[in-house]
């Protein structure tokens, strides 16, 4: 009797996520067909099924987002509503957001394949970016500084930069969204967001969403690209001067084209690019909550976030039984599977590329002589883009695995026996999102933290996202920052005021 009215809830549910779910792209504050009618489908990873068809929009259609954009900002006067109606605007979206949990997160295991676990959990970490630009909204302040001339008053003013062009990836096709556009409504910019092709149909149940909490119509717009077009609309975004920043999340080869298509308007970037996590294990270490933080890091997402563990070195002291005792974890824990189904804790990769590139690196990798502690090759009877988890030792630099962002579940786990030794081989690499070291000298820790060349460090714990807290990286990983307070700085610009010839006596 359980099992049949667990399986009516979820019958009950999926019902009210396929009642969310749109097939036109929102512009304008309409839904409407790209102007050639073509579509192009939408397929859930777990087992190639058409989840939903959306419109291939193209340059032209995309040009008309950003025209009611630009629209919606000056003419509609959005960039001169007040804080609290711009507050209480993303409070209503959020409000619909955590109403409709359960329905974002089937859509999301639908079309990303993620579990639902996982999917749940992204609507809520997603959710909270709304929810806090809502309050950050009224705390968007100037300045008075105090100025070297008498009879002067010296002010800084913070103002909506314009159009803001948004371009998120797959594997987060609901928090990317929410942390870009509630920083950029939050201030008072006008939002075009190109969703991947891969999930679109989030991004459409979230537009759904802030038409029904009231949002003038040309504020936020969901244009849909596939493949055929994506390029070209990336590129029409960088150029057009009326887009004054761009944000994109995603590869940092991705990342390089569009910050040179955006050198002809000079346009405020803000890109959250690849990372190449070190993942370091020393010696004093609690080797059971290493282990456990590895697990949560490596394979989130069946190992495809941006901040996952990708280098792990383990001293040469304790790397025997960090490797016995994550191997362990990896066979208990993880259940492979239809997201769909409850227990499941891992979906299938994206698509058969990236299947392709994690199996060619381990298969590279084997054939030079590294050693295979599980895992290691696809699991076709689970369906076509399953991989299993694998954990590799035993790697060396001529493999192509060493020092790659692998974007997939394997582990490739390396011996140290210094602090010198592992702070120059996690640091050898051209880009820097997040790294994690498990210590308990409270001076390595401070150490350690400071020489690590990342934007983001984990000190014994290997879930760092957050809301409250900035996130970005360094070197090639990105510019500038998104989340917390300092998520509003990319949408805003600066101006100096000077009010000269103030009479303080009449």
């Amino acid at each position: 009797m359980f099992s049949l009215m667990r399986y009516s809830q979820w019958q009950h549910c999926c019902r009210r996520a396929l009642s969310m779910l749109r097939n036109q792209a929102y512009v304008g504050g309409e839904w409407r067909n790209a102007g050639s009618g073509e579509t192009f489908e939408v397929l859930n990873p777990f087992d190639g099924s058409v989840v939903g068809r959306v419109p291939d929009m193209s340059e032209s259609d995309v040009k008309l987002a950003v025209d009611t954009a630009q629209r919606a900002f000056t003419v509609g006067e959005f960039s001169n509503t007040t804080a609290k109606e711009r507050s209480d605007l993303l409070r209503g979206w959020y409000n619909l957001m955590v109403k409709h949990a359960e329905d974002l997160a089937q859509i999301m295991t639908m079309e990303s394949g993620k579990s639902l676990a996982e999917s749940r959990g992204e609507v809520k970490y997603g959710n909270s970016f709304v929810e806090w630009f809502a309050e950050e909204a009224r705390r968007v302040n100037g300045e008075v500084i105090q100025s070297p001339v008498r009879g002067r008053e010296v002010l800084l003013l913070k103002q909506p930069v314009g159009v803001a062009a948004l371009i998120t990836p797959w594997n987060f096709p609901h928090a990317m969204i929410t942390r870009k556009a509630g920083a950029a409504l939050a201030v008072g910019c006008t939002c075009v967001v190109k969703p991947s092709e891969e999930t679109p149909l989030t991004a459409l149940a979230l537009a759904n969403l802030a038409e029904q909490a009231g949002f003038p119509a040309g504020v936020f717009n969901v244009v849909t690209t596939s493949p055929k077009n994506s390029a070209a609309v990336g590129k029409l975004l960088c150029e057009d001067a009326r887009v004054r920043v761009m944000s994109f999340t995603g590869s940092t080869a991705v990342g390089k084209i569009l910050y040179r298509q955006c050198a002809s308007t000079i346009k405020r970037l803000s890109l959250e690019l690849g990372g190449n996590a070190p993942f370091v294990v020393f010696e004093s270490a609690d080797i059971d909550l290493a282990v456990a933080g590895a697990m949560a890091s490596k394979f989130r997402n069946t190992g495809q976030t941006c901040v996952s563990a990708n280098r792990f070195f383990v001293h040469e002291n304790v790397h025997t039984e960090f490797v016995d005792k994550f191997v362990s974890k990896i066979n208990s824990d993880i259940k492979m599977g239809d997201g769909s189904r409850e227990g499941i804790t891992n979906g299938p990769l994206i698509k058969e590329s990236q299947l392709k590139m994690v199996s060619d690196l381990v298969n590279d990798a084997l054939t030079k002589g590294a050693k295979l502690h599980c895992g290691g090759k696809p699991l076709p009877e689970l369906g076509p883009l399953f991989y299993g988890p694998t954990v590799l030792t035993r790697v060396t630099k001529e493999m192509q695995i060493y020092n790659k962002e692998i974007f997939g579940p394997v582990a490739v786990i390396n011996k140290f026996s210094s602090e010198e030794e592992v702070l120059r081989e996690a640091n050898n690499t051209p880009v820097g999102l997040a790294g994690y070291f498990y210590s308990k000298d409270i001076s390595q820790v401070f150490r350690v933290a400071r020489k690590l060349e990342v934007g983001m460090v984990g000190v014994n714990e290997g879930l760092i996202s957050c809301t409250e807290a900035a996130f970005g990286g360094i070197k090639e990983s990105g510019l500038g920052r998104e989340g917390s307070h300092h998520g509003i700085d990319d949408f805003v610009d600066v101006k100096y005021v000077c009010i000269g010839n103030v009479a303080y006596q009449s």
